[in-house]
């Protein structure tokens, strides 16, 4: 049976569906010694090079790791375009990559691994799967400010999904979201002209942030297992 072809570098925890989609594109893939396309399918006996290299699966056990990133580091695979990248900071003796993202500025939980199967199912919006953060603004909050956040707010030509805000000082807040807009968090507090000073992701789903910046710790196998039975009918 033959698999899309994005999805089998994802699957043997070569790299995300969407990067495998950009190798493909930038010609750096070929199928039997032909240039791939978006949409080739293969199967187990075929030969697969990427960027020179062969690919063949893994027979190692998958890796999940929780990193508190700190500020300063870029959510990026390509270490020859940023050098305070993920990849180069965590240096991990296997290839893994970031599930989702972080700005620059903001710190706090991001998860790695080689597991491309299960990076959609938790980056994806619909799937409801909840991202929680710590927020520090530049003045005073305000009950309006609350409940327009937690309402829904227009950005980026879209209304963000009603949300979870609650007030815990005089200009922090926390908030849960189940989707991942592009700098969202200050984007939405900038509409209603507050400065995010300080912004840090503190839990996705079950797993929460409990190393200090710039250290990282494996999941552990009940947070695994608690993980996969929430993304178990999730959508890819």
């Amino acid at each position: 049976m033959k698999t899309r072809l994005n999805k089998y570098l994802s699957e043997i925890g070569y790299c995300s569906r969407r990067n495998a989609d950009k190798l493909i594109k930038e010609e750096k893939v070929t199928v039997n010694g032909k240039i791939a396309e978006l949409g080739t399918k293969v199967n187990a006996n075929d030969r697969v090079v990427v960027e020179g290299s062969l690919i063949k699966k893994s027979q190692n056990d998958m890796v999940y790791i929780a990193l508190n990133k700190p500020k300063g580091i870029v959510c990026t695979t390509d270490e020859s375009i940023e050098k305070n990248n993920i990849i180069s900071f965590i240096n991990y003796h296997k290839r893994i990559f970031p599930i989702g993202r972080l700005d620059k500025n903001t710190e706090g939980i991001i998860l790695l691994t080689n597991d491309g199967d299960i990076v959609n199912k938790i980056l994806r919006s619909k799937n409801n799967h909840e991202k929680e953060y710590e927020v520090s603004v530049n003045k005073n909050l305000t009950k309006d400010f609350i409940e327009k956040m937690s309402s829904g707010i227009p950005i980026l030509g879209t209304k963000t999904k009603k949300c979870w805000v609650k007030k815990i000082k005089k200009n922090k807040f926390k908030i849960i979201l189940t989707q991942g807009l592009n700098r969202q968090i200050r984007r939405m507090c900038n509409y209603l002209d507050y400065k995010v000073t300080d912004l840090k992701r503190t839990r996705i789903m079950n797993i929460n942030l409990d190393t200090k910046p710039g250290k990282w710790r494996y999941l552990t196998s009940s947070e695994l297992e608690k993980l996969n039975s929430l993304v178990e009918n999730s959508s890819k």
